[in-house]
């Protein structure tokens, strides 16, 4: 493709690349620059792509883009070079996205439940071929493939997008996070439905305040065709005024909302309500426990409609639809206790998963959780204080540590517990933890792993090591036998 083709769109303020240059790829990583290809230099938070340059130049890079191109350097001086490597990626791959129709979910808690299921709904309803991006993994169908964060880089970004409509995908539904937004990862989509969740307190050590999460969140409305809000959140009135688009609402304590959830009943197998909308009621139902369910329900039933999908369709498969990998998922142990594993890692999702095994829970509700290394440490407290006052045990211990010390991260947890000490436990070594709490577990009681989830992982320092909570729980069972 012709470097004046790839440069369509974007803000340039001076150039001194030949236009008529033909560029075979676009990069903003010097590591994976190819002979031929666009290099971007970003000035990131950790490290300054305008240093690597010559890296780039030397392994084949025809042309730069940088908002401060150094002279003799062939390319083109750009206002703001995040946008471009968007527009740039797009434009090279023939803006894939404008082929098919693009669903974004943003919110702090629930996006890759609600991505999932209205995946399902979806292809239950219509037939089609659906395309899924976020944590867990990204999906073409009913084909799975890592995924490396929640919103893959834009370059990264176009290229799985143009594999989907290559795959004959019709829809893709993608988790869309803060920093997606933030730092114009998916500057350049139009998304047919863009939808928000709910704003809880996290990544605060990258936007500092919550007013400021919260206008990252916000710019999801200002490249949909639609928006579907949370109307019972606190933030859902900040997110219909930021809307450059129509806004239609869900709720389940507003009546003025445009689907309301009623009724609502919450079992230990999963939840039940009635979706309300003007003219219209239809009995739903969802496999997996917690009034989370019923939100998550909602929204993605507030999704379907606004693509089209008659609220009767939807509401009659969402009873089909299944939960996902750890997400309230019951580990299976043989014995007369429960192991739960869940991703919560935000004050807001430790509660939510506490209050769903409340319901049904008949022993006592042991909490297991940590906080992660290098984020925002003002959740820390919080989450001690929610875990032990709300727990009928608490085991304190690591998460993902990072390059921070474990002990220095539970000493910061440790500044919210305030109750007696025969109520938690601090054991460092988190497998050394999930050994002790299956050891120490009682007739009847649930035992929640937080925090992990989904991860078959932890990462310490710099380095991400094999730990699976499933295998390890399977591990200590046979041991105990």
């Amino acid at each position: 493709m012709k470097l004046r083709d790839v440069l369509r769109d974007i803000d340039i303020t001076s150039m001194s690349a030949d236009p008529e240059v033909e560029i075979t790829g676009v990069s903003c990583d010097s590591r994976k620059i190819e002979p031929g290809n666009l290099f971007v230099a970003i000035k990131g938070y950790e490290s300054d792509g305008n240093k690597y340059i010559p890296a780039a130049v030397e392994k084949g890079a025809v042309c730069v883009l940088s908002e401060t191109l150094p002279e003799g350097v062939s390319g083109a001086a750009v206002s703001n070079a995040r946008k471009a490597l968007s527009m740039a990626t797009v434009n090279f791959f023939g803006n894939p996205a404008s082929k098919m129709k693009i669903i974004g979910v943003t919110g702090t808690n629930g996006k890759t439940s609600t991505t999932n299921i209205i995946k399902q709904i979806i292809e239950k309803t219509t037939g089609d071929k659906v395309g899924l991006i976020g944590t867990n993994c990204n999906m073409v169908g009913d084909k799975e493939f890592p995924a490396s964060r929640t919103t893959p880089g834009a370059d990264e970004l176009q290229q799985i997008l143009s594999d989907m409509a290559d795959a004959g995908c019709k829809y893709v539904v993608m988790e869309v996070s803060s920093h997606a937004l933030y730092l114009d990862r998916v500057y350049g989509i139009t998304f047919e439905v863009g939808a928000f969740l709910n704003l809880t307190q996290d990544h605060l050590d990258f936007h500092k305040t919550m007013d400021a999460y919260a206008e990252a969140k916000s710019k999801i409305f200002s490249c949909s065709k639609k928006g579907v809000v949370n109307l019972d959140d606190n933030y859902g009135e900040f997110m219909i005024k930021s809307a450059r688009c129509p806004v239609y609402t869900f709720s389940v304590n507003k009546n003025e909302a445009d689907l309301v959830g009623k009724n609502v009943i919450l079992k230990a197998e999963g939840v039940s309500f009635c979706a309300l909308t003007i003219g219209e009621l239809r009995k739903a139902s969802f496999s997996v426990p917690g009034m989370f369910s019923v939100y998550n329900g909602l929204a993605a039933l507030a999704v379907c409609v606004n693509l089209g999908i008659p609220l009767e369709e939807a509401a009659a498969v969402l009873k089909d639809c299944k939960g996902i990998k750890g997400r309230a998922e019951v580990v299976p142990t043989g014995r007369d206790f429960t192991v739960l594993i869940d991703y919560a890692h935000t004050p807001d999702a430790l509660e939510n998963i506490i209050n769903t095994v409340r319901d049904y829970c008949q022993g006592r509700l042991v909490l297991l959780f940590g906080c992660g290394g290098d984020r925002d440490k003002t959740k820390r407290p919080i989450m001690g204080k929610i875990a032990t006052e709300l727990a009928d045990f608490t085991v304190i211990t690591s998460d993902n540590p990072r390059t921070e010390a474990p002990e220095d991260i539970i000493s910061d947890i440790m500044a919210g517990v305030n109750c007696k000490k025969d109520r938690y436990k601090v054991i460092t070594d988190r497998k050394e933890a999930i050994g002790w709490a299956l050891k120490n577990a009682r007739k009847d009681d649930v035992i929640v792993l937080a925090g992990k989830g989904h991860e078959t992982y932890q990462v310490v320092g710099k380095e991400n090591n094999h730990f699976d909570e499933r295998e390890i729980v399977a591990e200590f069972l046979c041991e105990m036998k």
